[in-house]
């Protein structure tokens, strides 16, 4: 081909480089090109900040849950909680202190005519025998 067949408006390639459709149509796959990487970005960056937001709510969570076991600790190591402990699990008492144990009375239950397992009975079972024995 000479140099005039290319400048020609009769040439094939002349027309097709020249057609506004050809041109809209290169156009739109060199958007494809860059918007389809760039969507993928920044769906990727939406997921790492959830994520992200994510940790931080969870590191919160175990912040205060911590916050919380140290108060338990220092409850715990204070002398009240000591003294505590040793009056309810050693029976132990102070000094001048009195100590009063309250035992339940068996036969009182019998003169109310009651069983002698009245806690495992249920309510119902109760306003039964009252109104009807």
């Amino acid at each position: 081909m000479t140099s005039e067949e290319l400048h020609r408006p009769n040439n094939f390639f002349y027309r097709l480089v020249s057609s506004q459709r050809f041109l809209a149509i290169i156009g739109l796959i060199f958007l494809l090109i860059i918007i389809i990487p760039l969507a993928k970005t920044f769906s990727q960056r939406r997921l790492i900040e959830k994520e992200i937001e994510d940790v931080k709510q969870e590191i919160s969570d175990y912040e205060s849950k911590n916050q919380e076991l140290q108060e338990i600790i220092t409850y715990l190591e204070s002398d009240q909680s000591l003294e505590e402990q040793a009056r309810l699990n050693l029976n132990l008492k102070k000094p001048g202190e009195t100590v009063i144990v309250v035992e339940e009375d068996k036969n009182l239950k019998k003169e109310l005519n009651l069983p002698e397992n009245s806690q495992a009975t249920s309510h119902f079972s109760k306003w039964w025998q009252y109104f009807f024995n």
